[in-house]
Parts: structure tokens; sequence; C-alpha cells
């Protein structure tokens, strides 16, 4: 058993370019209306975005992003469509019982994209993986993590 899990371990630790990856327990309802709270909120009518910063928590059906900064871009139409969220410092993504964290993330709401850039860590119980880039699918749960890949997973299916 030590055997196989080490050399499951040096498989997984190499240089990877990119390594697929699934994120969340359940798949997210990318339908389902966006909730954001924020300690204070700046809107700009003039280019259709709007700012919240501090403790910056957003919502949609199961997924929680929250971060120290996110700027809401607003679809063509007014602000009745979030077309994307792009938040700033102390990112994660919480999806079921898997989270990220990154420096930064961009979330295009029209697609159910999520993708996180600077010093990616994604949580999956006692298993962890690095990269630079994790780009996931909220739909599906799909993601992929490219970069400088590490993997640290738990023998014993993360008991």
């Amino acid at each position: 058993m030590l055997r196989q899990f080490l050399i499951a371990l040096a498989l997984t630790t190499g240089p990877a370019l990119a390594q697929d990856v699934s994120f969340g327990s359940i798949e997210a309802d990318t339908s389902a209306p966006v909730e954001v709270a924020a300690d204070s909120l700046s809107v700009n009518q003039g280019d259709g975005s709007a700012v919240f910063t501090g403790n910056v928590v957003i919502g949609q059906g199961e997924m929680r992003l929250s971060a120290d900064k996110v700027t809401v871009e607003y679809a063509q139409g007014g602000q009745d469509r979030i077309k994307s969220l792009h938040a700033v410092g102390n990112v994660t993504l919480v999806s079921g019982a898997d989270a990220a964290e990154a420096a930064e993330g961009v979330y295009q709401v029209e697609t159910g994209q999520v993708t996180l850039s600077g010093q990616v860590v994604l949580t999956q119980g006692r298993n962890v993986l690095t990269g630079d880039k994790m780009v996931v699918n909220l739909a599906t749960g799909a993601a992929q993590v490219d970069g400088r890949v590490r993997s640290v997973l738990q023998p014993g299916g993360g008991q």
C-alpha cells in the first residue's frame, strides 16, 4: 500500500503542465440568482460597473466566492444581468467540500466559468493540489490546473 502511494505521489508531483480535476461535490446552478454582500459599494453608471469592497461574499446556489474586492461588469442593457465578476485579494471559491484559494479570480456568469490565478491552492478533503492557474466549469464541475502543478494525495481515500 505504501509503495503504491509513493508511486502515485511521484507521478503527480512532477513538473506537469496541466492536470484535469473535478471541483465541487455537486454541479453548480449557474442560472440561480447571484447574491453579493460587502462592506461598501461604488457604482459607475458611465462604464456599467459596480465595485464591492471589504469582506465581499458572493453566493450562487451552493457556490460561494469571497474576496477583498470584486468588480461587477454588467451585460449590455443595464444592471439586470451580470456579465462577469472580477475578484482580487484573498480570493476563495467554495463548492460543497472543495475549496480553492488564489490571488485573483474571474467568474464569467453567462458561461459558468471561473478562472483563478496566482498561487492557486485546491483542497479536497485532505488532498491538496497547487498550480499557477485553475479554470473551473461550474455547470459540470470539471476543472483544469495549469502551470507548475503539485499534488499531495492522502492514502485511504482522504480519511
